[in-house]
């Protein structure tokens, strides 16, 4: 690591050490003295120094609207019960009611809504029905800008999940597999699948390569050695360099990396005890909350240290079945939400909606908690979280359950509820979205404009 100038630090600066690259998080000797000024005069926090973020949450299933809607609109409405767990960053988000996918329709291509509402979420168009080789969709928005501001960093993108992605099969009344496992997508034609092994990602991020484990990392994974052990003595030459300020965050942010390493090999260990397996090394953990939350923190490291600033996240899959014994749920999510009206299974599908919310909470709790410059991580964000269906038991696609947290850098007025007009396009969204991102289009996907009311 070479230092050429005390006042200022590139904001590319990494810890090196055998095997191993630890990206830093954006420190205030990384910030020119001009910036700083500039900032804290405007209140703005050195703002021209500070990279705007997006990622997207996916949920399966749908929801539980009439839980889910707030009855007023405004910044003086009241979480409704899924949302409550939101409180404590209520003035962070933005409800968004009324938000439809028309392409997710069936449009004469009759059933398979689960495998549209994937395939739709982020691409806004409409997918090809077929289970061969000949899968066609569009791209979807997280690559349109990372075609456009991937080079600026390590990762141009980042994708996880916590169900293993399938490319092939029927999996949904004559929709291929790939529609339903993946909502990102290079080309019409090309899904990016989600990586869902917390170890590989950790690695990932570190090694800023590809999803195989170099030789050098599976080494250090038998030796059992962190990657703090690699780079401390770069971490030691830098901390003489720092501010005191700079030198409490760069130990803050160490430790944090550090505790997130000791979850992932107690979650592994965990995990290769109660399933034999020759793969112990990489098992993914068997507990759900630990899995979500695991890959939480992992979005978190990747946008703290500016290694990637685009990310999709699929909690699970559309369609998917998956129990919910942590929540006294043995029956399956998909199986629930075909719910004909039955008051107790739609109780028991706002409690796993909720359960996704209080997850969606914690992460942007931490991402608020997270300072940079003179405002957080989340400030500097802009997350969609929410479902290409709406009532799972219709299969529609219109008055979605949408979110959208942070204020992207000041371009969004949070701490609202907005409600559209029926059948506004979800695309619309991404056409603002990608202008506060300072890539403007001028349409995604069924897009018909910008999304009013945002800013």
């Amino acid at each position: 690591m070479i230092i050429e100038r005390r006042w200022l630090l590139p904001r590319r600066t990494f810890l090196r050490g055998l095997g191993a690259t630890l990206a830093l998080p954006l420190l205030e000797a990384m910030i020119p003295p001009t910036l700083q000024a500039a900032g804290t005069k405007a209140g703005g926090g050195a703002a021209a120094a500070v990279p705007k973020r997006m990622a997207f949450i996916f949920i399966p299933n749908g929801a539980h609207m009439p839980a889910w809607t707030p009855k007023s609109e405004g910044a003086a409405f009241e979480l409704p019960p899924i949302l409550e767990p939101l409180a404590p960053v209520q003035k962070d988000i933005l409800v968004l009611t009324g938000l439809t996918h028309d392409k997710a329709r069936p449009n004469g291509d009759g059933a398979g809504d689960h495998a549209r509402s994937c395939a739709t979420f982020l691409t806004a168009c409409q997918a090809k029905k077929t289970h061969g080789a000949d899968i066609q969709v569009g791209v979807s928005i997280d690559q349109v800008a990372a075609m456009r501001m991937g080079r600026q960093t390590p990762l141009p993108s980042l994708e996880l999940g916590c169900d293993h992605s399938k490319t092939a099969g029927n999996c949904d009344s004559g929709y291929s597999c790939a529609y339903s496992f993946n909502v990102s997508w290079k080309t019409p034609s090309m899904p990016m699948p989600p990586e869902v092994n917390p170890r590989l990602v950790f690695e990932r991020l570190f090694s800023h390569g590809g999803g195989a484990r170099s030789a050098e990392e599976a080494r250090r994974a038998r030796q059992n050695r962190s990657v703090l052990d690699l780079v401390l003595e770069d971490a030691r030459q830098l901390r003489g360099h720092l501010g005191a300020t700079d030198q409490r965050k760069l130990d803050e942010y160490l430790d944090g990396v550090r505790e997130l390493e000791l979850r992932i090999e107690a979650a592994e260990k965990f995990a290769a005890a109660v399933t034999p397996s020759t793969e112990k090394p990489n098992a993914i953990p068997k507990d759900y909350i630990t899995h979500l939350d695991l890959m939480y923190d992992l979005m978190t490291l990747a946008f703290q240290t500016d290694t990637t600033r685009i990310i999709t996240f699929m909690v699970a899959h559309d369609g998917s079945n998956r129990s919910y014994r942590n929540l006294g749920i043995s029956e399956g999510h998909h199986e629930l939400s075909h719910h004909g009206r039955n008051a107790q299974k739609q109780e028991m599908i706002s409690r796993i909606n909720r359960f996704h919310v209080e997850r969606f909470a914690r992460f942007l709790q931490t991402l608020k908690s997270t300072r940079e410059g003179q405002g957080t991580v989340l400030d500097n964000s802009m997350i969609v979280f929410g479902s290409g269906i709406s009532d799972g038991d219709r299969h529609n696609h219109d008055d979605l359950p949408v979110l959208l947290a942070g204020r992207a850098g000041g371009a969004f007025k949070t701490g609202r509820h907005i409600r559209y007009p029926r059948n506004t396009p979800m695309a619309n969204l991404f056409v603002s979205m990608m202008s506060a991102f300072g890539t403007p289009i001028e349409r995604h996907g069924d897009s018909t404009g910008p999304l009013p009311g945002l800013a």
